[in-house]
């Protein structure tokens, strides 16, 4: 949900989301990462505005590969939190009575999230998976994206940042940087025949039941 509702649907405004698949969306980021939309959207747009430069809120070209990498929570946390982010990049997001009510609660959502996961699995493989999304999430993945795609890798566009196309299938096609940064608008991130976006396959799915409407176009290399 990070991939399709945060970054294309709400960032880069590349699809449209029917009111019902809004909230939904929202839940499941309630309860999986406890993320408050308008703060990720804020930081991410920053991170577009000022890439790889002084402003940018996570650049491993300024704070260093390692020092990202085991520390990249801490610096979307210290940029989410500034009101000046918030007011200059996400002036669109809006709170509405759901985010004050329910999602602006983040601890409250991974602890309802790990509890159903304990009701579903078991206490032990309920605690268990629930560790190992988290770290999946906020200390392997999530950093991944961000240091491998501005370090090293490959490059159909002239900008600073990377793709790692074998990466892309655990991330929901977000390993494919370099492709977004030249076209962020563009819904779908993969623009070769061997490059692989699964998110697209979701999005195609959510359109087809015509709960998502894509807005951006894509792009095809000459």
């Amino acid at each position: 949900m990070t991939s399709v509702y945060l970054h294309r649907a709400l960032a880069h405004r590349s699809l449209t989301v029917h009111p019902v698949a809004d909230v939904c969306f929202r839940t499941v980021l309630w309860l999986t990462t406890g993320q408050r939309r308008r703060e990720w959207v804020a930081v991410h747009r920053k991170h577009h505005t000022f890439t790889d430069r002084e402003g940018d809120p996570h650049s491993p070209r300024l704070l260093g590969f390692w020092r990202l990498q085991f520390l990249n929570a801490y610096y979307y946390a210290r940029e989410a939190k500034n009101p000046e982010t918030l007011e200059t990049f996400a002036p669109d997001i809006k709170e509405d009575r759901l985010d004050r009510l329910v999602f602006s609660r983040g601890v409250a959502g991974l602890g309802v999230g790990t509890a159903l996961l304990c009701l579903l699995l078991g206490p032990f493989a309920g605690l268990v998976a629930a560790g190992v999304h988290a770290v999946l999430y906020v200390l392997v993945l999530a950093p991944l994206i961000n240091v491998l795609g501005h370090w090293r890798g490959t490059r159909n566009f002239e900008n600073t940042a990377f793709n790692w196309r074998s990466l892309s299938w655990l991330t929901g096609g977000e390993s494919l940087h370099n492709n977004h940064h030249a076209h962020p608008r563009a819904p779908k991130f993969s623009v070769r025949r061997w490059e692989f976006d699964p998110s697209w396959l979701v999005i195609r799915a959510f359109t087809a039941i015509r709960l998502v409407a894509v807005v951006g176009a894509s792009v095809k290399l000459p």
